[in-house]
């Protein structure tokens, strides 16, 4: 066993360096895309002076009728698209790269922060699933959103790995061995992340983001719920039986096979290289892994809903090591989000982790479903204007996008109140009946005494 983990950890290194140098998995955008501060705006005349960034090197630009004045600004970090088709140096976008923090962003990322750490402790993920979307809704551009968030995704998983550890949920091989084929899926989810960025700039990385969010979450989201409500009603496979497809998924007898000693499979290793390679190119696309990797491993693989929980934070722990070292040589992590939402997702991760111990197993099954499809809504109601924005569907409605807006950011609140409800309720509980079965115990041996 621990010839193994060490094999699979050395491979981890070496993939890393093997993809920067023939993948080239670390270069910044493409020359389409041009990253820097404005040192000088004539609107009158149309032109800018961008100062590019690494370099330092000046660059005289056109400013190209379709660019909003309001993202023109100078002394900020700007994203520049050009508009080769229009002319030389022709800009056809620009995006400020990282958003003005104000009080009430700076309290409700600490906020979000907080309840995105209780979902990672308790239902395995990383919670990006619920701070991505936040993010993006408080005004950071999409790729920003994921790289920050895969920057603070691996401190606070490597924390609820070690808490989850001591209470017997971890399955280490499990985890190593999954983390290996979803590194190779960072890989490739970055640089599918970064070829639309370079493309389509910041409007269609958030409609990449938005739409690749509903699409998975509702899918997810949706059988999660059934087989939980299945479950809470006691018509369907308990918590501790195995699900239809992952029994047929053990039966596949393709060498190499092998044994998880915590999850309690035997299973090829072949079956655990798509939910690896998914975990891992969604977690660098989006910055969420966990809904794609605690599924698969419960329905595809066949661990229990707990061992998966846990056992995903030691996967989004190598992957968000890696995707930060990968975002990290683009420049597109706001180390600002980052350090926010770990303050206080350190603790939350903690108390989420607890929550597992008192809980039954169809609870993590509730609140990852409910927590996706009504972030489903939240993104859903952005897609309109993303598309505007790249020209793809005419101007909306003053009153319309406004509404747009209105339901996007209630829906999240919702999320948010939702998961944070679900998982304080389901604890408080449970400490409860935990503590009232000891006094019962207590009696009864006094008794016979």
């Amino acid at each position: 066993m621990k010839r193994f983990v060490i094999a699979v950890l050395f491979s981890l290194l070496l993939l890393p360096l093997a993809s920067i140098a023939f993948a080239g998995g670390g270069a910044g955008p493409d020359k389409s895309m041009l990253k820097g501060v404005f040192t000088e705006i004539n609107e009158a005349a149309h032109t800018a002076v961008l100062k590019k960034d690494g370099t330092g090197e000046l660059k005289d630009l056109i400013i190209g009728d379709q660019v909003k004045p309001e993202n023109m600004r100078l002394g900020k970090k700007v994203l520049v698209s050009m508009d080769h088709d229009a002319g030389e140096n022709v800009i056809k976008s620009v995006s400020i790269m990282f958003m003005d923090l104000t009080m009430q962003r700076l309290l409700a990322l600490l906020v979000v922060g907080l309840v995105g750490g209780l979902l990672s402790g308790f239902i395995g993920s990383g919670g990006a699933f619920v701070l991505t979307p936040a993010m993006m809704t408080l005004g950071a551009p999409g790729a920003v959103a994921v790289a920050s968030n895969m920057c603070h995704k691996f401190p606070k998983a490597m924390i609820g790995t070690y808490k989850r550890w001591k209470y017997g949920q971890v399955d280490l091989k499990l985890a190593a061995t999954m983390a290996a084929t979803a590194i190779i899926g960072v890989q490739i989810g970055v640089m599918i992340q970064k070829y639309i960025l370079n493309h389509w700039g910041n409007a269609g990385s958030n409609l990449y983001v938005s739409v690749v969010f509903v699409i998975i979450l509702v899918l997810v989201g949706g059988y999660v719920s059934m087989d939980a409500y299945k479950l809470s009603k006691g018509n369907s496979e308990s918590g501790n039986e195995t699900p239809k497809l992952a029994l047929m998924m053990q039966k596949i007898n393709l060498p190499p096979m092998m044994n998880f000693k915590v999850a309690k499979v035997r299973i090829s290793a072949w079956v655990t290289i798509p939910v690896g390679l998914a975990t891992g190119m969604l977690a660098a696309t989006i910055a969420v892994g966990g809904f794609i990797g605690v599924p698969g491993m419960i329905y595809v693989i066949g661990a229990s809903a707990v061992v998966a929980s846990a056992t995903e934070l030691g996967i989004a722990f190598v992957m968000g090591m890696w995707g930060s070292i990968q975002w990290g040589l683009s420049g597109l992590i706001d180390i600002r989000l980052t350090l926010l939402i770990l303050a206080t997702s350190l603790i939350g991760v903690q108390l989420g982790a607890l929550g597992t111990t008192y809980v039954k197993d169809y609870m993590i099954k509730i609140v990852m479903a409910a927590t996706m499809l009504i972030v489903a809504v939240s993104r859903g109601a952005k897609i309109p204007g993303y598309l505007e924005a790249l020209n793809l569907l005419s101007p909306l409605n003053p009153t319309t996008a406004a509404v747009l807006e209105s339901v996007s950011f209630w829906a999240l609140i919702a999320a948010l109140a939702t998961a944070g409800g679900i998982i304080t309720v389901a604890m408080i509980k449970g400490m409860l009946s935990a503590r009232l079965e000891s006094k019962t115990g207590i009696i009864a041996e006094a008794d016979r005494a």
